[in-house]
This record gives C-alpha cells, structure tokens and sequence, in this order.
C-alpha cells in the first residue's frame, strides 16, 4: 500500500531549509535594526519651537526644553498642553520609524507559500 502524505524520504524539502535560513537571516536583521533604532532620538515641537521634547527609539523621554517666554505662571495650562502636544509629536516620529523598519523588514513576506 502507497504511503499517503509527507514528504519523499521523510526528510524536510529544500525548500524548506532554505526557509528556515531566510527566516533566521531576517530575525538577524530585525535584531540588529531595533537595536539601531533604540539609540535614535526623535525630537518634535508645539508652539513655535518654544517647547520641544526629545525621545528615543524605545519611546521614553529624554529631554524637553522649554522657552523662557512660555514660562508663564498665569498660563500653567497653555504650557501643559504645548508639552503634551510636543512630546506626542516625538513618540509619534518614534513610532513612525519602528513601523518604516519593520515594514523593510517583513516587506519580503508576500512571497512566503502560505
């Protein structure tokens, strides 16, 4: 009686092999491009450049500078909301960079057989 199923010989087609390499090769490659991505500082700003807030590539806050003229005591308000819009302006940057690498990265994903 014929065998149903499977592959000849029981071993794993090269086709196979060869993508499994390609899978560890672009693991590699998202590895070392995260990495990459965490030492990049994003830096955006609100009000005329008069807040600007930097971020890094793990998307924590590194630094925020703050013009003297926006350092009114009678506007806390106005200041909070300049430094909520900058500082989400530069995680935004961040997140936009992680997206654009992973999309290289899995661009090559379309011609998977499955």
């Amino acid at each position: 009686m014929a065998k149903r199923g499977g592959f000849p010989g029981g071993g794993i087609p090269g086709n196979m092999s060869n993508l499994m390499k390609q899978a560890q090769r672009m693991q590699r490659q998202m590895e070392e491009g995260q990495k990459e991505l965490e030492t990049k500082e994003f830096t955006a700003a609100a009000g005329g450049g008069a807040v600007e807030a930097v971020v890094n590539g793990k998307k924590e806050m590194i630094g925020i500078k703050l013009a003297e003229e926006v350092v009114d005591p009678e506007d806390i308000e106005m200041l909070q909301d300049l430094i909520v819009a900058a500082v989400n302006e530069a995680l935004r940057k961040a997140e936009e960079a992680s997206a654009e690498l992973m999309g290289k990265m899995t661009g090559g994903l379309g011609g998977l057989p499955f």
